[in-house]
């Protein structure tokens, strides 16, 4: 499944096979759920009916999570959340300087509420697909920087899913664009610019669709490419509402004498800020109303669109900017641009649409992408194409690194003027996923540091910097080196070649330092001078060090160099194996704001906490509602005729007693603290009292059936009977003994089924019955096992034919072929006779007209409920 991890909204999408790719409902049915979650005493609320309390519950309700993964308590970003939720209360963590949300003394962090919340939409999906679902991708803002990645990778862990792959959010929509497209694209480039209004942000990008040829391969497939990005994510869908929200408040201060601000009432603030959600619209004029807003008053304000533009008509240059900047990343203008395509709740607003259609010119906006779906279903079609239980067609992806990486470490030669050296691995614009990088420290000789950071970002704005946070990704500890180098070089003829370190930029754009390795050369004691020169020559096409001007040549230079490298590193790898000593040594990693182990289990402590109570309370609502359902249809019932035929006067009145007992206290003696084994005890004691009433009711409906299926059996064990004992007197068959006990079985199971059905016929419905249909059932299947075994040996025997003896003369011939005739005559006669006589017999097996009407009427509806025979009519 995929999951659309929105700062307002979630959309899921699933596929499995048999299914095509299909939007998740959720519970109520919707195609889209809230991404908010209420906690109030120790119960959890997600999606609608969170944001029906965050209402009531504004202080327990956490909405716009997205925004605050991977940020310190003193980023630009958080300071702006405080402001526009100041009732939340948020402090800071002691170890990380990360948020956390203080919720009845208790605490929880940003990856504890995602995960919840991850958790959630996994449930969902399962619910929807009906079986297990572990395998995801989700979505997330081009502009994530590490740490802001790997705390939504710590919350997909924490909730236990399998992430296979963190995917941008224009790259997503992208893919919606291309797949169903597949056909339109080809070797002559196409651009597309999506503009993407959410509610926390605003992000364009320009991606370029081709039909490219792998070079390994050589089939041709789509490839799309990102361009260039642009983003502002201060400025969204919230920031209008918001301002919206604040002309109600304006409006309501002026036309009401309150005793206190409303701004103070959370609850308050809470519906303006819902009423203002719903004025977002195409609507010329609008008249917003609440009841009882605040100290009892009511809230109305005729608004029109133009009090609604001019309260935002200040963020065009906001809005318009992430498209000067993604034009300007993709060093193309706009006029190069062949479609523009908007995205987002936010690009409904029409003052918005006008200030794209304004900037675009005579270019027109294109509406072929579903603004809330497309990116949910682009990941999904990602998700199948990475999981191993679909063949997807391939669509290639070339994403951008938007923030180049270097590694910076201490130079080893000149420690006294401490000089800092720069090596670029993955710069500006390289693409992602990107090849491995191997960097070689030839001067290290003892245990080192190496700080992998950001390099200089200055495409970004001076605020976006500072949104940015810490430019650190992890530092780096080498351990190791001095004892192995102490070990190893004073040995004879060894010698220090480097320390290497391998890193991987992966699809998630996740920078992952591989291994460490520290490698020596064996020089031959006896080496002539042309291998010693070979040798010479060989280090010089295939050197064991990767320079930083190779790294940056590398990544700007075509897709043909990075392939050329990676066959090279490997060369590079074999070649040294004979002669060169590789020690392995764990590294220590110190990451900036990582959440650590000890927080994760804490955090999958208190979801399990969670999830055990929700389940206990899941049963108990079960049990409830079974509880009072079950009295509800008793009570119903004992007004019915033909229920209370079944029941003795001590019957009915202890369930008239018992039913109302029970629906008085479910309704005024329990709460949410009554144990679920409460309400089973009180469905059991009336299931004790309804035992004895069910089984007679049972025979009652099941006899009938069983009565005819026997009756259908007796007749045609009597034709088979006739059958069998003229073969056996032809063609010696069946023996005496076997036609004998089948009319034996026949004749007892008739004089059975008599009686009992005499017996019966004389008792009332709430007598005990004395024709069971378990009995029944044995009698038919032992009469029935009888005759298929006769059947059976009647199918595989080979029957002995007498030999006649030759007659000679032909008026003797004559003469026994009219014996014959007259025998064969004779034997029909008696046959004939032998029908007549055994439809008698079964005619004198007296049965109650209402069993045969009974039967009748519920032979289709029960059908099964008799023993079904082993052989039918045809055999016969």
């Amino acid at each position: 499944m995929s999951i659309d991890l929105g700062s307002q909204w979630i959309k899921m999408a699933l596929v499995k096979p048999g299914v095509s790719m299909e939007i998740v409902l959720n519970e109520e049915s919707g195609r889209k759920t809230p991404n908010v979650i209420n906690i109030k005493n120790n119960e959890r609320f997600f999606g609608d009916e969170a944001l029906s309390f965050s209402v009531k519950h504004y202080e327990n309700s956490f909405t716009h999570l997205v925004d605050l993964l991977g940020k310190k308590f003193d980023n630009p970003v958080v300071a702006l959340y405080k402001q526009r939720f100041p009732f939340l209360k948020i402090i800071p963590d002691d170890v990380r300087n990360v948020v956390q949300f203080d919720v009845d003394g208790d605490t929880y962090n940003i990856e504890t509420l995602i995960a919840m919340i991850l958790k959630r939409c996994q449930k969902i999906g399962e619910n929807y697909a009906k079986q297990e679902v572990r395998d995801v991708v989700i979505t997330v803002p081009a502009f994530f920087n590490q740490a802001e990645r790997r705390a939504v990778i710590a919350a997909a862990k924490i909730a236990e899913l399998n992430l296979l792959q963190l995917l941008s959010d224009h790259v997503a929509a992208g893919l919606s664009y291309g797949v169903f497209r597949r056909k339109e694209i080809s070797e002559k480039s196409e651009t597309l610019l999506i503009y993407d209004v959410g509610a926390s942000k605003v992000t364009a990008s320009v991606l370029e669709y081709a039909v490219l040829a792998e070079k390994k391969e050589g089939e041709k497939d789509p490839v799309m490419t990102t361009l260039g990005v642009g983003y502002n994510r201060m400025t969204g869908g919230l920031e209008i509402t918001q301002r919206l929200r604040d002309i109600f408040v304006n409006h309501f201060r002026k036309s009401m004498k309150t005793k206190s601000d409303i701004t103070k009432n959370p609850r308050a603030m809470a519906k303006m800020l819902q009423e203002a959600e719903r004025v977002l619209s195409a609507n010329v004029d609008y008249v917003a109303q609440i009841e009882n807003v605040h100290e009892n008053h009511d809230f109305m304000m005729h608004l029109s669109r133009t009090v609604v533009e001019d309260s935002i008509m200040d963020l065009e240059g906001k809005l318009m900017q992430p498209i000067i900047d993604a034009l300007k990343m993709a060093e193309i203008s706009l006029e190069k641009v062949d479609h523009v395509v908007l995205m987002g709740g936010g690009s409904r607003v029409p003052l918005i649409q006008e200030f794209v259609q304004k900037f675009i010119k005579k270019k027109e906006v294109k509406k072929f992408l579903n603004t809330d779906e497309a990116i949910a279903v682009g990941a999904v079609y990602q998700a199948a194409y990475l999981s191993k239980g679909f063949k997807v067609k391939k669509f290639g992806i070339r994403d951008l690194q938007m923030f180049p990486i270097q590694v910076d470490f201490m130079s080893a030669n000149n420690k006294d003027e401490k000089r800092i050296i720069h090596r670029p691995i993955y710069p500006f614009k390289s693409f992602i996923p990107a090849s491995k990088k191997l960097l070689s420290f030839t001067s290290f000789v003892e245990d080192f540091s190496i700080n992998v950071n950001y390099g200089e970002i200055k495409q970004l704005s001076a605020d976006q910097i500072m949104e940015f946070g810490s430019l650190n990704i992890s530092e780096i500890r080498v351990e190791g080196v001095a004892d192995i180098y102490s070990s190893k070089a004073t040995k004879e003829g060894i010698i220090f070649k480097s320390v290497k370190t391998l890193f991987n930029l992966d699809g998630s754009g996740m920078l992952h330092a591989d291994k460490a390795e520290i490698l020596f050369e064996q020089i031959e004691k006896a080496e002539s001078t042309f291998a010693s020169l070979a040798g010479k020559i060989t280090g010089l096409f295939s050197s064991n060090s990767v320079t930083e001007e190779e790294n940056e040549i590398n990544e700007k230079n075509s897709k043909s160099k990075e392939v050329i490298d990676k066959d090279r590193s490997t060369n590079m790898e074999n070649q040294a194996g004979d002669n060169v000593d590789k020690c392995e040594r764990d590294r220590v990693a110190k990451r900036a704001k990582n959440i650590t182990n000890q927080d994760s289990l804490a955090a999958e402590g208190k979801i399990k906490k969670f999830e055990q109570k929700e389940e206990e309370k899941a049963n108990r609502d079960k049990a409830h509602n079974e509880l009072e359902s079950y009295a509800i249809d008793l009570e119903l019932k004992l007004n019915d005729a033909e229920f209370i035929r079944f029941l003795t006067s001590d019957e009915l009145a202890a369930l008239q007693k018992k039913v109302s007992q029970v629906k008085i206290w479910v309704e005024e003696e329990t709460d949410i603290s009554t144990p679920e084994a409460e309400f089973v005890k009180n469905k059991r004691s009336i299931d004790d009292l309804m035992q004895p009433i069910k089984a007679r009711m049972k025979e009652e409906q099941e006899r009938p059936l069983v009565v005819a299926d026997l009756i259908s059996l007796f007749n045609h064990t009597e034709i088979f009977l006739l059958l069998a004992q003229n073969l056996s007197e032809s063609t010696e068959i069946f023996t005496k003994v076997e036609i004998n006990s089948l009319a034996k079985l026949l004749h007892e199971t008739k004089d059975w089924l008599a009686e009992k059905i005499e017996m019966q016929s004389k008792l009332k419905p709430t007598d005990p019955p004395v024709l069971l249909v378990s009995e029944g059932k044995e009698k038919l299947m032992s009469l029935d096992r009888e005759v298929n075994y006769l059947l059976n040996k009647m199918k595989f025997v080979k029957p002995k034919v007498k030999k006649q003896e030759k007659v000679n003369d032909t008026g003797s011939e004559h003469e026994t072929l009219e014996e014959v005739e007259e025998s064969r005559v004779s034997s029909n006669e008696s046959e004939t006779s032998s029908k007549e006589e055994s439809i008698k017999s079964t005619k004198n097996l007296e049965v109650p007209e209402e069993t045969i009407e009974v039967a009748k009427e519920n032979k289709t509806e029960k059908e099964g409920v008799g023993v079904q025979k082993t052989h039918d009519e045809s055999e016969l």
